[in-house]
């Protein structure tokens, strides 16, 4: 009777410990042991990493704190967009005194540059604006910050919104002017669109072709279409952001210049800040502190502002002189690259959607090293593609959430954070 009610013991021990290895990994093959993990905790409790677009008043810029302290495992995870901004303003004026000699392609000693904006409630977008126009002294205050609105045409110098700049150089002052910007947004609604950018320069050019000394996007995706559509074969530098793989490509073809926001470093924040909430680890490990696997980030790389709950990559200008450097943009950087061991860290599932499955930026640099770093960090990410107009098109694929241990959100507008939050609470 004894021997028996020991086996009995023992088969209930085995049970409730398969049991316990079951629900412990939701990253199985079986959905059930991922339903009955997630289960375990309610979605609200989730981790959840907002991801290149910081939640904010698209209007004034000011975060969405709500949002963003959403639960205690809620964090953003971006690029410094300032440091970025004035990156690239500076790329484009040292650009402009070293070839000085050549540059006015008119001889009328005025540097013209037309602007793509991306989107005009982006703070991003606003960032980069304000960050090529104060270098070139184009900027114009508007409630105590550079006007980020775009001008339309300005030919004659007479638009508000910015003013002309000067730049001396070789023992000359030439004046800087913003010949036209406009916002890229196609009929659809889509910001940040590459096809409007390259018919804008094709309006542009024909128009006033030979008073456009230099062409500015806010980023590689806009800046490559009027690169190849028009200044490539006219020999008119063409400075973007993003350091796209093409865009670096195209630096030994006469495209001016770009910006790394180091996508690498922000692809594995995005997923490493899932990880360790979902190891119930601070969250420096394996970023400021080494993990046991050797993976650990330097400050140089980026910076964390507790106050807004945000992790920033920090930025670096991609140039002729350094962008071979650059060719790769979907390799892992290399401190982070160490794979973690799953008997540790057992596979969890993940939430994931890009806004825009067409942005150039997005599916062929941050998708691809996102698609690196989850097999490294142990996570089974459901990749999500949006339209890049509506919320709708990514939240009603965000039907059952409690099958997934973690989200990461990547909005189409910043002001939308409680689409997403909503369905989180209920």
């Amino acid at each position: 009777m004894k021997k028996k009610m020991a086996l009995l013991t023992m088969a209930a021990v085995l049970a409730l410990s398969v049991t316990a290895c079951g629900s412990s990994d939701s990253g199985s093959s079986s959905d059930d042991s991922s339903s009955s993990s997630s289960s375990e905790v309610a979605n609200k409790d989730k981790p959840l990493v907002w991801f290149n677009r910081q939640p904010s008043n698209s209007s004034t810029g000011e975060l969405d704190m709500t949002a963003l302290s959403f639960n205690d495992d809620t964090y953003y995870v971006g690029f410094d967009a300032n440091q970025g901004a004035e990156l690239q303003g500076t790329m484009v004026k040292d650009y402009i005194e070293a070839n000085i000699d050549t540059i006015d392609r008119n001889g009328d000693g005025v540097i013209g540059y037309v602007l793509a904006i991306g989107d005009i409630g982006h703070n991003d977008s606003i960032a980069r604006t304000r960050g090529v126009r104060k270098a070139l002294g184009t900027g114009v205050e508007a409630d105590g910050a550079i006007n980020s609105e775009p001008i339309g045409t300005n030919t004659d110098g007479s638009a508000t919104a910015v003013q002309d700049g000067s730049i001396e150089a070789g023992g000359k002052t030439y004046v800087v002017r913003e010949l036209a910007s406009q916002e890229m947004k196609n009929s659809a609604g889509a910001t940040w669109d590459a096809a409007t950018a390259g018919n804008a320069i094709g309006t542009w050019s024909s128009s006033f072709g030979d008073q456009i000394d230099v062409v500015v996007s806010n980023n590689d995706g806009m800046g490559m279409s009027m690169f190849n559509a028009w200044s490539k074969d006219n020999k008119v530098p063409t400075f973007g952001y993003d350091a796209n793989n093409d865009a670096v490509a195209a630096i030994a073809e006469g495209y001016g210049g770009t910006i790394s926001q180091h996508a690498d470093v922000q692809a594995y924040l995005t997923l490493r800040v899932l990880r360790n909430a979902l190891d119930g680890v601070d969250v420096d490990t394996g970023i400021g502190t080494e993990d046991e696997a050797g993976n650990v980030l330097t400050d140089d790389v980026y910076t964390y502002n507790a106050d807004e709950r945000s992790y920033y990559a920090l930025n670096v200008a991609v140039t002729a002189e350094n962008y071979e450097e650059f060719t790769d943009s979907t390799k892992v950087y290399e401190p982070v690259s160490n794979q973690l061991d799953e008997a540790d860290h057992a596979t969890k599932k993940v939430w994931l959607n890009i806004y825009n499955a067409s942005d150039n930026f997005l599916s062929s640099t941050y998708q691809p090293l996102l698609q690196n770093y989850d097999d490294l960090l142990n996570l089974d990410v459901e990749y999500i593609g949006g339209d890049g107009q509506t919320e709708s098109n990514i939240t009603n694929r965000l039907g059952n959430p409690s099958q997934y241990d973690a989200f990461a959100i990547n909005m189409v507008k910043t002001d939308n954070a409680s689409s997403y939050t909503s369905i989180l609470s209920q």
